[in-house]
């Protein structure tokens, strides 16, 4: 059974930083890809950042491209995500995502709130 385990959420001004991990209970690169969605009250699920570990492209929305960067270290299992000029709409409770094989795989969520 895969284990994704975040940790790294929490309050933050607008304008600031956070950087949010995914501790996997296997080889990262034993998926096909991972990433981190969120949802914020109301409102849908939505992917933020996607690493596909062949060949470690990434994607991301539009609204937070430039902002957001997911990236990985396979030497702990871990993928992080680091949100610089976090705005009050990036609050949301953020989830790690693992594929693999038709499979997905999910964290149990890490809150993020961006208020003054």
């Amino acid at each position: 059974q895969v284990q994704l385990v975040e940790s790294g959420g929490g309050l933050v001004q607008p304008g600031g930083s956070l950087r949010l991990s995914c501790a996997a209970s296997r080889n990262i690169l034993s998926f096909i890809g991972m990433g981190w969605y969120r949802q914020a009250p109301g409102k849908k699920r939505e992917l933020v950042a996607l690493i596909i570990s062949d060949g470690g492209r990434t994607n991301y929305p539009d609204s937070v491209k430039g902002r957001f960067t997911i990236s990985g270290d396979t030497a702990k299992n871990t993928v992080y995500l680091q949100m610089n000029s976090l705005k009050p709409e990036d609050t949301a409770v953020y989830y790690c995502y693992a594929y693999q094989s038709g499979t997905n795989y999910w964290g149990q969520g890490t809150q993020v709130t961006v208020s003054s």
